[in-house]
């Protein structure tokens, strides 16, 4: 599904001179040659050499709303592909399915779910669940969007896939009573159905407009990174064992 490419480096050898002295300059010149120059990051300093991808493959699926679909970026800034980068960087050898779409809800994902899950020729390592901001830009009640992503966590249990949920946080406009009850279900939801949990997603960004497009809801590309950083812990620790 993903195509990887890495970069190559040639190296061109030194001419050989006929004078004795030509030749050992020559000869010390090759030397430094075969000795490749280490590489320097953005900061001046030299770089870490990468860290090799090892292991099994494994598979995650990141199912959430247009915040993991890419909405407005193009498709490789999308968190998903990001995020498997990132993994990958760290020597784990992800497999990041991109199961966003745009405008759903909990009801929209409820339904395509065991869909999604049957598509696979095998469960998972990790299901990353975000749903729920449609559900709050839509003025839906918290227990309607609870029971649907209920729902959710218990087929998954069923079928012994470990999730990571990503929760959304409502703002102090839906009134205390709403924000109350929408902020605790993420919670809720977690302790019930012993998933991972994190409980706003966009917490190291909400607060940085330039980190938005200009709907004010969707992240940026550097927005994006962000992220990745800021939950890359988290999703490590909700992976299991490679077995």
């Amino acid at each position: 599904m993903h195509k990887r490419s890495w970069s190559k480096i040639v190296l061109a050898g030194a001419a050989l001179l006929a004078l004795p002295l030509a030749m050992s300059a020559c000869s010390e010149a090759a030397d430094d040659a075969a000795t490749p120059a280490g590489e320097v990051a953005a900061d001046g300093k030299p770089a870490l050499p990468a860290i090799p991808v090892m292991g099994p493959e494994r598979k995650i699926i990141a199912f959430g709303d247009s915040l993991f679909a890419g909405y407005g970026l193009d498709p490789r800034d999308a968190y998903p592909e990001k995020l498997e980068g990132a993994l990958r960087a760290k020597g784990i050898n992800a497999d990041v399915i991109n199961a966003g779409v745009s405008g759903d809800t909990t009801a929209a994902g409820l339904q395509r779910l065991e869909f999604t899950l049957a598509a696979q020729d095998a469960l998972p390592a990790l299901f990353i669940l975000e749903l729920g901001g449609n559900d709050l830009l839509r003025g839906l009640s918290p227990e309607e969007s609870k029971a649907n992503l209920g729902k959710m966590l218990a087929i998954l249990k069923a079928q012994k896939v470990p999730v990571l949920l990503m929760g959304m946080r409502s703002p102090p406009n839906y009134g205390p009573e709403y924000q109350a009850k929408f902020d605790a279900m993420y919670r809720d939801l977690a302790k019930e159905y012993g998933a991972a949990l994190i409980p706003f997603w966009l917490e190291d960004i909400y607060q940085e407009p330039a980190l938005f497009q200009q709907d004010k809801i969707h992240p940026t590309a550097d927005g994006i990174e962000r992220l990745v950083a800021s939950t890359l812990a988290q999703v490590e620790g909700a992976l299991p064992p490679a077995k």
